[in-house]
């Protein structure tokens, strides 16, 4: 079906629409709580940033830490109402896919330096759920990873606002 250019989904299958709310709800579900447990505690989040030693600049460093928080509820909040979804489903890709390398890389420092076996190593990653033990972590991060660009190749349109709003501004 040609719809005027737009690009097609890449995978066509029976309960394609409901993988695709599910994806979208869990998604946007886990993305707004997280978002916002940062957010609501901006200078334990800030801490944790330090931690990495991404960003040597303090302003840039303060700017993420509140900028961050609320983009990650923007785009729950966006998939969750089915509104810019592969976009939203795109950034977070672009968020998780880092994040999740950062996080293995301080595991394997951690690792290295106490001795510790891998999957017993716990720590705050910084993603809102407090101390996790980091193999947890990495397979969760992994599960999202797949939710999100599953949602880059799915079209589903039930339960989607954009359809809801669109379709009342043309009738």
């Amino acid at each position: 079906m040609n719809t005027g250019g737009a690009i097609e989904p890449v995978c066509r299958f029976a309960g394609q629409e409901w993988i695709a709310v599910a994806a979208r709800w869990i998604l946007g579900g886990l993305f707004v709580y997280m978002g916002l447990n940062k957010a609501f505690h901006p200078v334990d989040f800030l801490k944790i940033l330090r931690e990495y030693q991404m960003v040597e600049s303090h302003v840039l460093l303060n700017f993420i830490a509140a900028v961050l928080p609320w983009f990650e509820v923007l785009c729950g909040l966006l998939l969750a109402g089915g509104i810019a979804v592969r976009g939203s489903a795109l950034m977070l890709l672009v968020m998780l896919i880092p994040f999740t390398l950062i996080v293995l890389n301080r595991a394997m420092g951690i690792h290295e330096a106490k001795a510790i076996p891998f999957c017993a190593i716990r720590f705050d990653c910084g993603c809102g759920a407090g101390e996790v033990v980091i193999c947890h972590k990495l397979l969760e991060n992994s599960l999202l990873i797949v939710l999100s660009a599953l949602l880059l190749g799915l079209r589903g349109e039930r339960w989607c606002l954009r359809y809801g709003l669109a379709n009342r501004a043309t009738g």
